[in-house]
């Protein structure tokens, strides 16, 4: 009777449908593994050597000269100092960055251009100028700011201008891009009913586009500003001042207590960007 009425509800019960979707799945892990495999074997990954008996050693006598972080008050001073001067390096390089994305943002975002209205085509001249600047941007980001650094160290000499014009190139060709690609999936209908009463093409950026896109591009500025305090880091080592010469003078000589201090402020100062980021979209919402 028991058995009976077990099979009734096993009859009744609804199947449970096959996944349509596996054979795509496992497709997709098979050519991913036969794509990284070669990749892997071709760029000598070994993570194993990590954890031989010479590296583990080596790694477990590096990580206890972090202990203690060094904390005396001359060391403390020229730290801060350090700090401030990869801040003011990393503000200071965005600042002109913003000044150059600007216009470039204007002249490569087809949204904003006036020909498109009531054809929706693009004339020959500003398809042109348009392509031009979007080469430009593309040169400028393509070389990475420690490759400018290292070429402006040569041209302006050792110290924090370097690494100044070093993030202002780079970061222009980034901002400009990006600002474009946002500003153009915004809702185009404010722009577009601007551009076609006559106004400018600026006025319709300030008063149609960027007020439907305001929280983004704040959000992409504070997160490139964050990656341009780490690139100022990074530059330091080449010469361009700031913590990183502190930091490679430090690891010169095996200094591991200041070297431990310095990336105690480096995860410092990216937890106060993402705070400032996450303030100011509060304050845009």
């Amino acid at each position: 009777m028991l058995r009976s009425a077990s099979a009734v509800s096993t009859a009744m019960s609804p199947a449970i449908p096959a996944d349509p979707s596996w054979r795509g799945r496992v497709t997709a892990i098979v050519l991913a593994l036969l794509i990284l495999w070669p990749l892997l074997v071709w760029s000598e990954f070994k993570p194993w050597i990590l954890f031989d008996a010479q590296s583990l050693n080596a790694t477990w006598n590096f990580l206890a000269s972090f202990l203690p972080p060094a904390h005396s008050p001359e060391f403390l001073l020229l730290v801060a100092e350090a700090t401030w001067q990869t801040i003011a390096m990393a503000t200071a390089g965005m600042a002109l960055a913003l000044v150059g994305a600007m216009p470039l943002t204007i002249l490569i975002n087809e949204r904003l251009s006036v020909s498109r209205l009531g054809t929706g085509r693009i004339g020959a001249l500003g398809r042109i100028v348009r392509q031009l600047m979007r080469w430009l941007l593309i040169v400028l980001r393509s070389v990475p700011e420690l490759v400018w650094a290292l070429l402006l160290v040569r041209i302006v000499g050792l110290g924090p201008t370097a690494g100044v014009l070093a993030i202002a190139l780079t970061y222009c060709g980034m901002l400009g891009k990006v600002y474009a690609e946002i500003l153009e999936s915004a809702e185009p209908h404010a722009t577009d009913a601007l551009l076609a009463n006559g106004s400018g093409r600026l006025a319709a950026l300030l008063y149609g586009a960027l007020p439907e896109s305001a929280a983004e591009l704040v959000s992409y500025t504070v997160y490139r500003w964050e990656c341009a305090i780490r690139g100022s880091v990074v530059m330091g080592f080449v010469g361009a001042g700031g913590l990183g010469q502190r930091m490679d003078e430090s690891m010169k000589m095996l200094a591991g207590g200041e070297v431990a201090t310095m990336l105690i402020i480096f995860v410092l100062l990216v937890a106060g960007a993402d705070l400032v980021s996450k303030l100011l979209r509060r304050r845009l919402a």
